[in-house]
């Protein structure tokens, strides 16, 4: 066997191995889930109306706009207040307000368009009595679609704004 065919096993089985998961099934399982790495176990039992899951799946974590537009629509706003009394209800949470775009448009026209989003949702928020100590803001324009694809249906639903929750 020549060194390079050594050479060349070598690597492929160091490259096997680094695809290997010692803890076999789903890194999801065990927190490596999400942006910040964060279990579904971390958000709590989704039917405790206290809980971040609970705010997730029952009250609902986005809202969505209209084309080139960060005006509420009236679901928004319905959304917004149910938001708010939960958030009010539950003081020890902070918030993270992530303004999105849909794919049309330049990359800087998309971050300014996310960030009057965010902070609409903001003002809103505030409005409803939440306090502003709570909520930080940030766009991200075009950057994170949900899913892309150049039809309609995709540019709506990445034409929102989450509220992510944290403790």
């Amino acid at each position: 066997m020549t060194p390079f065919t050594k050479a060349a096993l070598v690597v492929a089985a160091l490259a096997l191995a680094a695809c290997n998961n010692p803890r076999g099934g789903d890194d999801y399982a065990y927190g490596g889930a999400g942006a910040g790495g964060i279990a579904s176990t971390a958000l709590g039992d989704p039917n405790d109306p206290a809980s971040i899951a609970y705010f997730n799946q029952t009250i609902g974590d986005t809202v969505h706009f209209t084309v080139d537009s960060s005006d509420l629509t009236e679901q928004a706003q319905i959304i917004l207040r149910t938001q708010a009394v939960w958030l009010n209800r539950n003081p020890g949470y902070s918030i993270l307000i992530e303004g999105h775009a849909d794919e049309r448009g330049t990359r800087e026209y998309n971050v300014a368009l996310g960030a009057r989003r965010a902070a609409r949702v903001e003002r809103f928020l505030i409005g409803e009595g939440v306090s502003a100590d709570r909520i930080r803001t940030v766009s991200y324009g075009k950057e994170r679609p949900i899913e892309a694809c150049a039809e309609p249906r995709c540019w709506d639903m990445n034409r929102r704004a989450v509220t992510v929750v944290s403790n």
